[in-house]
């Protein structure tokens, strides 16, 4: 949190300055393409990092598809995670968010400016319709970030919650290539009340056609691609 309050006191004229950008770019996809909406929120996020003293280093970035129209499942620790992502992933990018954290404020505008989806996690119908929309979206050419944990509690350590299987069915019924993502000390930043410098890791692991888990039910994804990840993280934490 100290963090959180230093960045935002620091960077207090770049608010005033960004956030009526991001509505206005937002608010206008007529004027504005979704590659330069997403450059907008790559010039947004790395201007945090800066500030923040947040250094992120980046593995397996040829993994990422050429083609468009994939999910990115990633564990999930804390406020910093979709940013640390998105800062080593150059083509546009939506992402699923919990709708009560993204109406907060700069939050809102963020997801407003990438196109994101909002999930209530106490509306079954709601979440079916949006991982649905998810689906027909990703059949078009979007690409997408989900964090399958669901939240990240007060993380200390890169541990992870079980995968909730629901929100692969948009990859299931989208047909798609899943690109498993694992993050690594990244609840650091603003689980942490210091400024020091921090060091987080992402890894893109290699993409996973359709015809890999085609005989898999969203369950059965769902535990796959959690123990690749888990496999990526114990393996780095080993070697560090």
């Amino acid at each position: 949190m100290l963090r959180f309050v230093y960045v935002v006191l620091l960077r207090i004229f770049s608010i005033i300055y960004f956030v009526p950008k991001m509505s206005y770019y937002a608010n206008h996809p007529e004027k504005y393409s979704p590659e330069e909406r997403y450059a907008l929120a790559q010039d947004v996020i790395m201007r945090v990092t800066k500030t923040a003293r947040i250094k992120t280093e980046y593995f397996g970035k040829e993994n990422i598809p050429d083609k468009n129209g994939y999910i990115m499942y990633s564990n999930h620790q804390g406020k910093y995670d979709a940013l640390g992502i998105f800062t080593g992933h150059d083509k546009p990018c939506s992402v699923l968010m919990d709708k009560r954290r993204s109406e907060m404020f700069i939050a809102k505008q963020f997801i407003d400016l990438i196109d994101g989806q909002r999930i209530e996690k106490n509306n079954p119908i709601q979440q079916i319709h949006t991982l649905n929309v998810i689906a027909e979206n990703v059949k078009e050419g979007k690409n997408y970030l989900i964090f399958p944990e669901g939240g990240y509690g007060k993380k200390n350590d890169n541990s992870m919650e079980k995968f909730k299987y629901g929100c692969f069915t948009s990859a299931v019924k989208a047909k798609c290539t899943i690109l498993p993502v694992a993050i690594l000390d990244s609840y650091k930043p603003f689980g942490q009340n210091s400024l020091r410098k921090v060091y987080t890791k992402v890894v893109y692991l290699p993409a996973i056609p359709y015809e890999e888990y085609a005989h898999m039910n969203a369950s059965e994804l769902s535990a796959y691609v959690q123990e690749k990840i888990r496999e990526e993280i114990e393996r780095r934490e080993k070697t560090a």
